[in-house]
């Protein structure tokens, strides 16, 4: 096969003017922007203006926005069962997020104390030594006993533990562009 002049490259002979499409090259094809949220003149595309107005941005008079969907999947409007609602336009999600420990499931850690010294305390150096029954010097450097002393009440507390690092939670993906149609034909309604 000869070429003998350099091909254009062209999408849908004939897209609905606001259509998005992903290319796996990295440009748009002629006719088509980069749904980058560019700032787009009213004046120049008022078709595409009437069917977007100021949804992604602008300031409706002089410019309105493209939508922006780099780094962004886009998913339908409306409600599933059992999912929330999204409106057009809609924003939501982030890349990573930090739990809190309401976050966390419920837990509990648990601690033991054991006192095994029944002899009077004569050292306040807990080094070789046990709790003993005084509220002096508290240890005893005695070897303990049994029986075990019972403690009427205690608190065994734990601190909380981690790094508070952001995790991911976005899903795998692959980087394409995402193009809109600028011009071609107008969406008519049902």
């Amino acid at each position: 096969m000869t070429l003998s002049a350099p091909a254009t490259v062209s999408a849908s002979s004939n897209p609905f003017v606001g259509e998005i499409m992903t290319v796996g090259f990295n440009f748009c094809p002629r006719g088509w922007g980069e749904a980058n949220g560019a700032l787009q003149s009213v004046a120049s595309n008022s078709a595409l203006f009437s069917l977007l107005g100021t949804t992604y941005g602008g300031d409706g008079r002089t410019t309105f926005a493209l939508p922006d969907l780099r780094g962004r999947s886009s998913i339908g409007v409306g409600s599933g069962p059992g999912l929330s609602t999204v409106i057009w336009g809609q924003r939501g999600g982030v890349e990573q997020v930090t739990l809190t420990l309401n976050q966390m499931p419920s837990h509990n850690h648990t601690g033991n104390l054991h006192a095994e010294n029944t002899a009077d305390s004569n050292t306040g150096n807990p080094v070789n030594a046990a709790l003993a029954r005084s509220t002096n010097q508290i240890y005893s450097n005695t070897t303990a006993p049994n029986p075990a002393v019972t403690f009427a009440s205690g608190t065994v507390t734990i601190n909380n533990n981690g790094g508070s690092q952001p995790i991911q939670i976005r899903d795998p993906f692959l980087g394409m562009y995402k193009c809109i149609a600028l011009t071609g034909l107008y969406p008519s309604r049902n």
